[in-house]
């Protein structure tokens, strides 16, 4: 394997992960890796509470930066390199040289493709403007930062009540602006059920968030000196000094399909579960690429920095001449609106019906600690199960500081195929720091079976 050149696209969490991990199988193997930005391995998660000033620095949420994967890793990191084609039948790409505009032609023996998800961004006029954003890269978030501090807005529009709109509204609500979040969706949260999401929209309103329900973004206005001024929507005008479009994110997949490799879930780039394409000796981890979904048991794109870095491990393992397996994600995903906690797995009701199986579910109140326990919160867990056999296929949870990260044992039962009386029973731990002598997730099970 040693004389097997490997290029990578892409140098964030799957594709530095995959070079990482050959790396350590393979000292002399040469790799090369092409990144367009400036950063390597970042934490993107990170960006809001950076933006929040709860980070210091935006160099805190680089995990290891280009020198040190060149330095100390002997990994030929090429940043500010862009790659524009890949010629499957040659086995080489073609690289752009940002800082210079020239452009070259590198070999390889294989081919790793990490080249992430773009920010879905509205074909609108003035979308582009000054003070309008979306977060995707690190160098996006340090330009929203930066941004803030020279102009100092006083009024935010944030277009998306997913994970990054609840995020972005708690950072710049601790920055002292105004905000306002606008969803075409009639509630935010959009992976989780109607019932669940309620009490979210609820605290950011009771927080200070103007939150705007089932309303599209229709338009920007600019100043004359090309800034964002006003948001308009199919309802109304919003005054604005800072946007952050929140609206979603789709594969960048454009290389591989150019190439001629097979796109498979939402034009994400079509994988094995060894991460191979459709071919030979091109590999694909990451945000561009799919997974396998495990209840549902058909290919899903869910981008999620969890996902990447297993994505990039495994294709690193196999890089190397291992022979491992990705088992398949559940979608598993956790986010917080001040000490409001969300996290959701698995199948929604909505999503359990749309594959046509028939479900129950229950959802349950009761609080995170014992009720005499100083800090006991409200926690409200949610269980979908299939109707038949209890199986249990997807959870959700919203509640106070605490209950969040127990969504992990729901995600847990579900990927060992458990029943809901199998989950009720299992002997988790209980503290009156901790749990009521019945954990939240046990209490939901009970009604499940």
């Amino acid at each position: 394997m040693n004389d097997r050149k490997l290029v990578v696209i892409g140098g964030d969490a799957a594709g530095m992960s995959a070079a990482s991990k050959v790396r350590r199988e393979h000292p002399d193997r040469e790799i090369v890796v092409f990144e367009r930005g400036r950063h390597t391995s970042y934490a993107a998660c990170g960006m809001p509470y950076y933006i929040a000033g709860q980070i210091e620095s935006a160099q805190e949420l680089v995990a290891r930066a280009p020198e040190v994967f060149r330095e100390k890793q002997r990994i030929d990191v090429r940043t500010r390199h862009e790659v524009v084609a890949i010629d499957a039948a040659g086995r080489r790409v073609r690289v752009r040289d940002l800082d210079s505009e020239r452009e070259f032609d590198e070999g390889w023996d294989e081919l790793l493709i990490a080249t992430g998800a773009a920010p879905i961004v509205p074909d609108l006029p003035n979308v582009g403007a000054a003070g309008v954003f979306s977060l995707s890269t690190l160098q996006s978030g340090i330009d929203v930062f930066e941004d803030m501090e020279r102009n100092t807005p006083r009024r935010a529009v944030i277009v998306g009540g997913g994970y990054i709109g609840i995020e972005m509204a708690e950072a710049l609500l601790d920055r002292g602006l105004e905000v306002t979040l606008i969803d075409m969706a009639p509630q935010v949260m959009n992976t989780m059920d109607p019932d669940m999401t309620g009490s979210i929209a609820q605290t950011m309103r009771e927080a200070g968030v103007d939150v705007l329900l089932g309303e599209a973004l229709s338009g920007i206005e600019t100043n004359p000196d090309g800034r964002v001024r006003q948001v308009t929507t199919d309802q109304r005008r919003i005054d604005a000094d800072l946007v952050i479009l929140g609206i979603g994110i789709r594969p960048r997949s454009e290389l591989a399909e150019a190439a001629g490799i097979r796109l498979g879930a939402a034009d994400a780039i079509q994988v094995d579960s060894r991460m191979q394409t459709s071919i030979p000796q091109v590999w694909a981890a990451g945000d561009c690429a799919e997974s396998f979904h495990i209840v549902k048991e058909e290919p899903v794109f869910i981008a999620l920095g969890t996902v990447a870095n297993k994505h990039g491990l495994i294709a690193g393992i196999n890089l190397s001449g291992g022979d491992m397996q990705f088992p398949g994600v559940l979608g598993t995903a956790i986010t917080r609106f001040q000490d409001l906690e969300i996290a959701r797995t698995g199948l929604s009701e909505k999503e359990a019906g749309d594959m046509g199986i028939a479900w129950r579910a229950k959802a349950i109140e009761t609080l995170t600690r014992s009720h005499y326990f100083p800090g006991a919160g409200k926690v409200r867990v949610k269980l979908v199960v299939e109707d038949r056999t209890g199986r249990l296929l997807g959870g959700q949870i919203v509640g106070r500081a605490g209950a969040a990260k127990r969504i992990d044992t729901i995600a847990a039962a579900i990927t060992a195929g458990m029943t809901a009386e199998q989950l009720a029973y299992l002997d988790l731990a209980y503290a009156p720091p901790f749990s009521p002598v019945w954990d939240p997730v046990l209490t939901a099970a009970r009604t499940l079976s």
